[in-house]
C-alpha cells in the first residue's frame, strides 16, 4: 500500500460546496481514512487558505491561478495556462511519490517533464471539450460564447496529454466509454467522491419540488428557466434554491404563487439538507451531457424521487432510480405522476442495490491499489 500520494487541485477543495471541489474534498478525506499521507498542491484564486484541509493533509502548498488575458493567447487551454506555477513542478519533483492531477486544468507539469520515476493519475471530472462545447451553446453571451468555442478547441488538442500518464480515472460510465476507446486500457471507472454514506430514510410524501444549482452557470440557468415554463402549467409548489441569485430567473418567478427562489447560505449545509428532507421531488433537467452531476447522487441519497431529462442520467447507471422526460409536457406530466406517489421501502432497497459502486470508501482503496503498482 502506498504511504504517500501527492493530489494537485484545480481549486482549493474547500468548502465542498460545488461539484469538481466535492469530488477532491471526499477523495482526500476517504484516502486519509485509509491511512494515505497526502501531500496537497492546489491553486488558489478567491476561496483563501483553508485549515480544515490540515486535518487531512501532511502539508498543503498554495499556487497562485494567474488571470492574465495574456494566457489567452497560449496555444494550450486557458484554464491549463493559467494553472502553469513553476514551482509547482519543483516540489513534485522532490520525492518519487504517486501524483495524482485533479483534472485536465492541473497538468501542466506533464508538458516540459517526465514523471518516469512514480505513478502519475489523472482525474477526469469531465470530457473537458465537449463540457465547454456544451457552455458555448448554454450562453446568450457573444464574448463568453467565443471563449468557450475558442477554449473547446484548444482543449480537443490538449486532451492527448493523458498519454503521459499511468492511469484515467474516469468519473462516470459515459467518460469511461470514451476515454477507454481512445486511450485503451489505461482508463479506469472511479465514481464520483460525495459525503453520503447511507440512503437516507423520509416519511412517504414530502411538500413540494426542489430544483438547486449554482445559477451563475448557464447551464443551471437554463435548466431553472425550463422548470419554471414546466411548474407555470401545474399547482404543484417549486422551489429553486441557489447560493447565487439571478435576475432573470428570479423576474420569471413572479407572479407564479406556487414557485420560489430560496437563497443558500454558503455556510449553512443543513439548509439544503433541509430541503432534500421536505422535498418530495427532486426535478434535475440539464442540457450538458457530461460527467455525472452530484446534485443527482445527493437527491438520491438524501431526499424522494427524482425527475430528470436524459442528458442527465442516461450512461450514469442511475436510470431506474429516476423518472425521466424530455419535453416541458412529458416533464410535467411525470412530475404530477410523482406527486401522487408513496415513496416507500421497496425504493429505498432498490436504491442500496444500485447505488452500491457510489462508495467512497470502497473507491478510494482502487486508488490506493493503482498506486500500489
Amino acid at each position: 500500500m502506498t504511504k504517500n500520494l501527492h493530489i494537485v487541485s484545480f481549486d482549493v477543495p474547500f468548502p465542498a460546496n460545488y461539484g469538481g471541489v466535492i469530488d477532491v474534498f471526499y477523495k482526500i478525506k476517504a484516502l486519509h481514512k485509509l491511512g494515505v499521507k497526502i501531500w496537497l498542491h492546489t491553486y488558489e484564486y478567491g476561496r483563501g487558505k483553508q485549515d480544515e484541509l490540515l486535518k487531512y493533509c501532511e502539508k498543503i502548498t498554495y499556487y497562485k491561478r494567474s488571470k492574465s488575458p495574456l494566457n489567452l493567447l497560449s496555444r494550450k487551454p486557458f484554464i491549463v495556462k493559467s494553472r502553469s506555477d513553476s514551482n509547482l513542478i519543483k516540489n513534485l519533483k522532490k520525492d518519487k511519490n504517486p501524483i495524482l492531477f485533479e483534472g485536465l486544468h492541473t497538468t501542466y507539469p506533464l508538458i516540459d517533464f517526465e514523471f518516469n520515476d512514480r505513478i502519475v493519475l489523472i482525474r477526469s471530472h469531465n470530457i473537458e471539450h465537449k463540457y465547454y462545447d456544451g457552455l458555448a451553446k448554454s450562453t446568450n453571451s457573444i464574448s463568453r460564447k467565443s471563449f468557450f468555442k475558442q477554449e473547446a478547441r484548444k482543449l480537443k488538442h490538449y486532451e492527448k496529454i493523458v498519454k503521459k500518464a499511468n492511469y484515467i480515472l474516469t468519473i462516470s460510465p459515459f467518460e469511461q466509454q470514451y476515454f477507454s476507446k481512445k486511450y485503451g486500457s489505461i482508463a479506469k471507472y472511479i465514481p464520483v467522491f460525495h459525503k453520503n454514506e447511507a440512503i437516507i430514510k423520509l416519511s412517504d410524501t414530502g411538500k413540494f419540488a426542489l430544483y438547486h444549482g449554482d445559477l451563475r452557470v448557464s447551464d443551471n440557468q437554463k435548466a431553472a428557466l425550463f422548470l419554471i415554463d414546466v411548474f407555470k402549467k401545474s399547482d404543484i409548489p417549486l422551489v429553486i434554491a441557489s447560493s447565487y441569485s439571478n435576475t432573470e430567473v428570479e423576474t420569471k418567478i413572479k407572479g407564479h404563487n406556487n414557485i420560489k427562489f430560496v437563497f443558500l447560505n454558503t455556510k449553512d449545509n443543513q439548509q439544503l439538507n433541509t430541503l432534500f428532507t421536505n422535498a418530495h421531488i427532486n426535478v434535475l433537467p440539464t442540457f450538458q451531457k457530461t460527467g455525472i452531476k452530484l446534485k443527482l447522487i445527493h437527491a438520491l441519497f438524501q431526499s424522494r424521487f427524482c425527475v430528470v431529462n436524459s442528458a442527465m442520467v442516461i450512461d450514469t447507471g442511475l436510470e431506474s432510480l429516476c423518472e425521466i422526460a424530455d419535453t416541458p409536457n412529458d416533464f410535467l406530466k411525470a412530475v404530477t405522476n410523482c406527486f401522487t406517489k408513496n415513496y416507500d421501502a421497496s425504493e429505498i432497497d432498490k436504491r442500496k442495490q444500485i447505488l452500491k459502486p457510489f462508495n467512497t470508501l470502497e473507491n478510494a482503496k482502487k486508488i490506493v491499489e493503482l498506486c500500489s503498482l
